[in-house]
């Protein structure tokens, strides 16, 4: 990965480290053998990426980047295929040189509409459409959200009536407001997708359900009769992206094009619910799980990137008169970004719990077993939201750590910010979500009052009594759990309280719990906090790490933990959990894990091992030849094609020339 000639101040921080990187890298990436694994497919990917030259992303306009998008996707699927890979990780991997940080038009085809299918489908329809869709017979995407509705499901538009005589369904969009908005791959390059409707059964509301649509012949690409469907224009980013709109008038599909697998329409319009409604959203729940990982691997990039640069970087003295110091030399920076490798770690972890989760459910649900469905559901909407939350957070905090050089798109964190933040409000809008966990919180809350048994990650509100905390100054890591898990129960307590007090005062259920949601919020983040921070610290004391590493990792966990507290220093405190004393205890080890970990900042970031093509950064480059790269993007840019912009002859010579004139009257 190295340069032969690395960045004399980059190289001297890398030097300071007290383990070896590499140690740490097989811990992320599961072993020695998956991080060769890893660094073989990246390799071939980063040589044929040179190979067919791919161009850079921060230099193209938008309608390139969506060419320049196709491109790559269809090289990326035909090798996939001739390289024989089916591990979605190594699939993954591979791809990822390809498109750092960028979207893929082909994205939601295998993300959503393959995932829907397989997750929704009969074994009819998945022997069907599967075969098709892996070879790009019929390419799909995944309409959900409407123009005037997103995360509300009830309030979607969209129908689906069915006709018995036909046996068909009808598809209609009544509204301006109900126009699929937003799916990506609809706008320019899906001919297929799965609509999710109001199922319309004799003028009986059945729900909503998962139908195969076609929008666009396979030949021609035209849209088909009654299909309005285009791009919807520039946004913050996703520049590669075709996100589109759809409205559809009475078109009409065969019976068999409802997904069926757990609702089902018969013949003669009979309809079968499914055991659980959040069945049909199984696909969704996946994606949700898969994000917490994803939003871990953006911040990774983004804090690699503002850590190395940082160790180039010199600006202002320490000392007066003793010369201009690394950036990273001041606690100030430290604070920012050393925060942030803890975050990265530590939701990378619970990514993998959420995944874990995940797989474990849904094993379960392929037997008929349900019950923990509600379970995984909550889990899933908290672990995306917190986590895409603090992914946002973070990575805005790498890019100011970075100065003016991160505001320029040769930086990469432009583009890990406007193609990873919206995480934020896909899948699920982050508020909404937290409301939605916290009802099975509230539940969980009720079964604990009555003594109930609770799943093992909420059993801790059995246990949430005004008590004081053991914490102290060597700052045990269960001791950290034991305040996270006291904070949360706290406020799971104090959100159900609020909902029977505005009961009592005569408000209705649902108005009651409107005027308790922000408290709500708040309850689900600090359950998740609890989550996250359970998760990282049993997580790195299972590991086998060399004692160097082990050190290293303990204050990782340490840091992450501490900084949380100083966050929301008063929800700790109140009730007396913990005093002013133990507070002020908890700010000075913060500032001393600071410097602790200050010599091995580096390589921290280092074991992410992500390739410069992946972090596609000239402030993140693994040689911190960072100004050299700087200068040699300026002078790329296309308003230096030529000595004099036209707009000179155009516009301003003539109107300077209009005030020389003047000036002579």
């Amino acid at each position: 990965m190295a340069a032969t000639t690395v960045n004399p101040d980059l190289a001297r921080a890398r030097a300071q480290a007290t383990f070896d990187p590499l140690q740490l890298t097989h811990f992320i990436y599961d072993g020695p053998e998956k991080t060769n694994r890893k660094r073989y497919l990246q390799n071939i990917a980063i040589k044929e990426s040179e190979e067919q030259g791919f161009r850079r992303n921060a230099e193209l306009s938008r309608e390139e980047q969506y060419e320049e998008a196709l491109r790559k996707s269809t090289y990326a699927y035909r090798r996939t295929a001739e390289l024989g890979l089916k591990d979605m990780t190594d699939i993954y991997i591979f791809r990822e040189p390809l498109f750092p940080s960028e979207p893929s038009p082909l994205g939601l085809h295998e993300s959503m509409f393959l995932t829907t299918i397989q997750k929704l489908g009969t074994t009819a329809q998945k022997e069907k459409w599967i075969p098709l869709a892996k070879c790009l017979g019929v390419v799909g995407t995944y309409a959900q959200t409407e123009l005037g509705h997103g995360t509300f499901l009830r309030g979607l538009e969209t129908t689906a009536t069915y006709d018995a005589k036909t046996r068909e369904f009808v598809i209609n969009s009544p509204t301006t407001t109900s126009a699929k908005f937003w799916p990506g791959g609809l706008g320019k390059t899906s001919n297929h997708c799965v609509v999710m409707a109001k199922l319309n059964l004799d003028g009986r509301d059945c729900g909503m359900q998962s139908f195969i649509v076609p929008i666009r012949d396979v030949d021609t690409h035209l849209p088909l009769p009654g299909v309005s469907v285009g791009d919807i224009g520039p946004k913050f980013g996703y520049g590669g992206m075709d996100n589109g709109f759809l409205i559809l008038k009475n078109v009409r599909i065969p019976r068999e094009n409802m997904l069926m697998r757990y609702a089902q329409v018969q013949e003669d319009g009979t309809f079968v619910s499914p055991k659980n409604d959040k069945l049909v959203y199984g696909s969704m729940t996946l994606i949700r799980a898969q994000l917490v990982g994803s939003c871990a691997r953006a911040l990774s990039k983004a804090v690699t990137i503002a850590t190395r640069y940082s160790a180039v970087r010199k600006q202002s003295e320490i000392n007066p008169g003793a010369g201009e110091v690394q950036v990273l030399d001041f606690q100030t920076q430290q604070h920012r970004l050393f925060v942030q490798i803890a975050t990265a770690y530590a939701l990378s972890i619970a990514g993998r719990a959420s995944i874990a989760a995940y797989n474990r459910v849904s094993a379960q649900i392929e037997t008929g077993a349900l019950e923990e469905l509600p379970i995984l559901h909550a889990l899933s909407a908290a672990l995306k939201a917190f986590s895409s939350w603090e992914m946002a957070y973070g990575v805005e905090q790498c890019r100011l750590a970075c100065g003016g050089h991160g505001y320029s798109l040769a930086s990469g964190l432009p583009k890990i910010y406007a193609h990873e933040v919206p995480a934020c409000t896909y899948e699920g809008e982050n508020t909404v979500l937290c409301l939605q966990t916290a009802r099975f919180l509230m539940k969980c809350q009720e079964s604990a009052s009555r003594g109930e048994k609770l799943p093992s990650f909420v059993r801790y509100l059995n246990n949430a009594k005004n008590v004081t905390s053991k914490l102290s100054q060597d700052f045990k890591l269960e001791d950290l759990v034991a305040a996270y898990e006291h904070r949360a129960g706290r406020m799971i307590a104090e959100a159900s309280k609020r909902i029977q007090d505005q009961l009592a005062l005569g408000l209705k259920p649902a108005e009651a719990w409107n005027m308790s949601s922000q408290k709500l919020v708040d309850a689900t983040i600090a359950f998740t906090h609890a989550f996250v921070v359970k998760a990282f610290i049993q997580t790195v004391s299972a590991a086998k790490f060399e004692p160097s590493l082990a050190t290293v990792m303990q204050q990782l966990c340490q840091l992450y933990a501490l900084y949380g507290i100083t966050k929301y220093s008063g929800q700790f405190a109140q009730g007396g959990y913990l005093s002013d004393q133990q507070l002020d205890l908890v700010e000075k080890k913060l500032y001393d894990l600071l410097a602790s970990l200050k010599p091995n900042a580096v390589a921290l970031v280092d074991a992410f091992d992500f390739p410069d093509c992946v972090l596609d950064s000239d402030l993140g480059r693994y040689d911190g030849n960072v100004y050299e790269a700087l200068m040699e993007f300026a002078r790329r840019s296309k308003l230096n094609k030529s000595e004099v912009h036209e707009g000179f002859y155009k516009y301003q010579k003539p109107f300077v020339d209009s005030l020389k004139a003047q000036s002579k009257l």
